[in-house]
């Protein structure tokens, strides 16, 4: 098997000569070149490299701009970033054009090599998720709590990649997905990887507890601030400081407390119920969400400014079934962690039960397949689990063929269907009152005009003409 071949891109000969060295130490194939430009000129002439190692600032075109053309020329083209500058705003900027890996000059020979193992991937990894007893060391980071982050398709190494970057800048992110995929797991291991894992990681579930509690769960009150307020009390801000608090469900919080978080998030300032001093905590935030932030914004039910300041940058974690092939590692490793919790011996798996899980579409993701495990092991009887992911799997697929045998899937897709039909008529009603003035029909409606623009697309309403013209123009067709 040849050696993977490295393109090194830098303007300092003396760093150009040392890096290059290093690599040939470790058996690469190393080319180089001394200027974004030629790096550009050289991936146009192909093949891409299996890695480009480009350094930041260069004259004439810099690094930044040499990634862009590098990516647009080969979008999966894996590139480590270098420079001497640790710029917080470079760093996230490289993260979303795709960089794998971003070191600070001047840097170890080890710490330089192991980034460039994690850039170009581990091969002895990549054939082990074929194989389901043991699990490479190098796929799974354990953290607190007997929770753990595998990282065995491409899609969780690349998240994988960019929590190593993402967990060293000290910024605010946002964490995407459903219900169950592991946000609170990729939280975690933010924090564990970074400068502030040393202090405590806090996590608030936004949507647990009502407004008021809320607010004094998250800032704390003085003596006295309402009934039952015996003694003061700190808040998760002030305990979590130096540290990181993670806000489950941030989309269920109230826009009043959203307009004090974002206060808090602009001044590092805030004050607890009943006081009257401002508290200063230096608290990394997380959060966290499975709503769809635009519909959201447009209802007015999260702020467009909190979402701004929360969005220094958004990580989406997919959904189980977008990465099967993670399915059997993770059974083996929820197998052995559980055991181990109920003082058993761990379960074998057969190969149909694997290939049932794998065929089977996890609407409750990690979490269900977590429990899943926990039945296995309980009740020690592969047949039965088999036979219920097989019902499953059969009503999923009768669902997705438009069936209406399940009288509660009929019931639900009826009353989703006379709510829409009335929604788009009385919005009907308020635009034609207005003679189609959407801010007047917004007022009318008592909704925002970004909502009723939202609403006006997802129904497809348009004025008496514009419709007619399209019967038209369908009928002559």
């Amino acid at each position: 098997m040849s050696a993977p071949n490295i393109l090194l891109v830098d303007d300092e000969p003396s760093v150009l000569r040392y890096t290059k060295t290093l690599l040939e130490i470790d058996n690469y194939s190393v080319e180089t070149v001394a200027s974004g430009e030629e790096a550009v000129q050289r991936m146009n002439r192909g093949p891409a490299p299996n890695l480009i190692v480009l350094d930041l600032v260069m004259p004439g075109m810099d690094g930044l701009q040499t990634l862009e053309s590098c990516k647009k020329i080969h979008p999966e083209q894996k590139v480590v970033m270098m420079s001497c500058v640790n710029d917080t705003n470079k760093v996230v900027q490289a993260i979303k054009l795709g960089a794998s890996d971003y070191l600070t000059k001047p840097f170890q020979p080890v710490q330089f090599s192991a980034s460039i193992r994690r850039a170009l991937g581990n091969t002895k990894a990549d054939t082990q998720a074929t194989k389901y007893s043991v699990i490479d060391s190098e796929l799974v980071d354990n953290l607190d709590d007997d929770l753990f982050f595998l990282a065995a398709s491409p899609v969780m190494k690349q998240i994988r990649a960019q929590v190593a970057l993402i967990a060293k800048v000290d910024v605010p992110v946002l964490l995407l997905g459903e219900s169950g995929v592991g946000k609170e797991i990729l939280a975690r291991l933010i924090h564990k990887m970074s400068i502030r894992a040393h202090r405590p990681m806090l996590k608030v579930n936004c949507a647990a507890l009502p407004a008021e509690l809320l607010e004094s769960e998250l800032f704390g009150f003085e003596q006295g601030a309402f009934t039952g307020a015996s003694k003061s009390k700190p808040g998760k801000f002030e305990l979590a400081h130096k540290g990181t608090i993670l806000l489950d469900e941030i989309g269920e919080m109230s826009a009043a407390l959203q307009a004090k978080l974002l206060h808090v998030l602009q001044d590092g300032q805030f004050c607890r119920l009943g006081g009257r001093s401002n508290i200063t905590a230096d608290a990394r935030v997380l959060a966290a969400t499975n709503i769809d932030i635009q519909e959201a914004i447009a209802e007015k039910r999260l702020r467009e400014d909190l979402y701004y300041r929360l969005n220094a940058f958004t990580m989406t974690v997919p959904p189980l079934r977008e990465r099967r092939e993670e399915i059997p590692l993770l059974l083996t490793h929820f197998m052995n962690k559980t055991a181990k919790q109920f003082g058993k011996n761990p379960l074998a798996m057969s190969d149909k039960l694997i290939q049932e899980c794998l065929r089977y579409h996890w609407p409750g993701n990690l979490r269900e397949l977590g429990n899943f495990v926990k039945r296995l092991l309980v009740l020690e009887n592969e047949n039965a689990l088999i036979e219920e992911l097989e019902y499953k799997s059969k009503v999923v697929s009768i669902e997705e063929g438009g069936s209406r045998s399940s009288a509660q899937g009929g019931l639900k897709a009826l009353v989703r269907g006379l709510k829409d039909d009335a929604e788009a008529k009385e919005i009907l009603r308020a635009l034609e009152g207005t003679n189609w003035n959407r801010k007047l029909a917004a007022a009318h409606l008592n909704i925002s005009y970004k909502a009723l623009l939202y609403k006006i697309k997802q129904h497809g309403i348009a004025p008496q003409a514009d419709r007619e013209y399209k019967l038209c123009t369908a009928a002559n067709n």
